[in-house]
């Protein structure tokens, strides 16, 4: 642990632990004594408190749209929006990111479009498509299975000759669990791939809490098991996160020493919510619990931070609010417009469509000729 940072005490009401983490603002925004804050300019603080509140309006809007029936099973991501912009704020444009099916906003600050987010829920696999010039893969939705696949573009980049580069991989605790967890970090290890591996503690594998997860202390004391440094961080700290995680960046492509060295960064947070909507944590967590949690938000500490600072003020304050909202609506807007041809459906399901497949989309097209396609988006209403 690297105390420069600004080493703040566990209080135990997470996992348990007492081991100390990286925190630069305490539970109430404040910048704790001995910290240094990141240097960003004014600008580029507002910037990075804007995209964490558009990810927490962009998630109360989703999971509204959801229980509408508008679109698919969403899974939330309050609690966390914080610790998902800050790391994508670290990133480079030539960096990758390795996502899971929860990290929106960090898709969003490091290249994708709100509406694009939201495609794939309205039933649009074009939504899927990545952009060329944006450097994210397709998000994962089997767990742990990023992480090797992580750890070989990394390797193959740096095999290349392509040293200014990095691979940021995103995981949950659960995912600790897996096999490819400790085959992909085992590899990275070895061969000192320029990769930081991002484990989101939220506290719980869907209902699973953290300390059946593992007999581990900490999820960073993992790392000890691969030769890499393990460093854990108050992922409700967005500054914290960002400074963490520019640093393992750092030291993937401009390495002290010639020593290139992957990373193992400990985000401790709380997933607010739900795993997904279709979930229920009132069945295997308390209320209470949450409650104590939200003491810490992301969003209240960033904001109170920029307010000491005389960085946000109220008009700047509404300002954010209003372009905001704006965005979100835009975004639906352009989802909620996009239309796809019904047969689309029946395409990339087989290299070459089976008689069973190729009988059901004859049988559409029997339907849409009798019946038109008004009466069938009506039915699909």
């Amino acid at each position: 642990m690297n105390t420069q940072y600004g080493s703040g005490p566990h209080d135990g009401s997470d996992d348990g632990s007492n081991t100390d983490y990286v925190q630069i603002l305490d539970a109430g925004g404040n910048v704790r004594p001995g910290a240094e804050v990141p240097d960003l300019g004014d600008e580029e603080l507002l910037a990075m408190y804007e995209a964490i509140l558009l990810a927490r309006r962009f998630d109360q809007r989703a999971i509204s749209l959801q229980r509408q029936g508008r679109i698919a099973t969403y899974a939330p991501m309050t609690g966390q929006e914080g610790a998902q912009v800050a790391t994508s704020y670290a990133l480079a444009p030539d960096d990758w990111l390795f996502p899971t099916y929860r990290e929106h906003a960090a898709k969003y600050v490091h290249g994708m479009s709100l509406a694009s987010l939201l495609k794939p829920l309205y039933g649009h696999r074009d939504g899927y498509a990545i952009p060329d010039d944006v450097n994210v893969v397709p998000e994962y939705i089997p767990i742990a299975t990023q992480v090797p696949q992580a750890m070989g573009k990394a390797w193959g980049d740096m095999i290349q000759g392509r040293t200014d580069r990095a691979v940021l991989c995103h995981f949950g605790d659960g995912a600790t669990s897996e096999g490819d967890f400790h085959e992909g970090l085992n590899f990275a290890g070895v061969f000192d791939v320029p990769a930081v591996f991002v484990c989101n503690n939220n506290q719980y594998a869907i209902s699973t809490p953290r300390d059946r997860q593992t007999a581990s202390e900490t999820m960073a004391e993992k790392a000890n098991a691969y030769g890499i440094e393990g460093v854990r961080v108050d992922g409700l700290d967005p500054l914290a996160v960002y400074e963490v995680t520019r640093r393992a960046l750092q030291k993937t492509k401009n390495p002290v020493d010639d020593e290139r060295r992957p990373t193992l960064i400990e985000a401790v947070q709380y997933r607010y919510g739900a795993h997904t909507t279709s979930d229920d944590p009132s069945v295997y967590r308390d209320e209470e619990e949450a409650e104590l949690w939200r003491e810490r938000d992301p969003v209240d500490r960033m904001a109170t931070f920029l307010e000491s600072r005389g960085i946000l003020t109220d008009e700047r304050a509404a300002a954010i609010e209003e372009r905001v909202n704006e965005r979100i609506q835009a975004a639906i807007d352009e989802a909620e417009a996009y239309e796809t041809e019904p047969e689309a459906i029946f395409e990339h399901v087989y290299e070459e469509p089976s008689e069973r497949l190729q009988a059901q989309r004859d049988e559409l097209e029997r339907l849409r000729e009798k019946y038109g396609d008004d009466a069938f988006s009506e039915v699909l209403q």
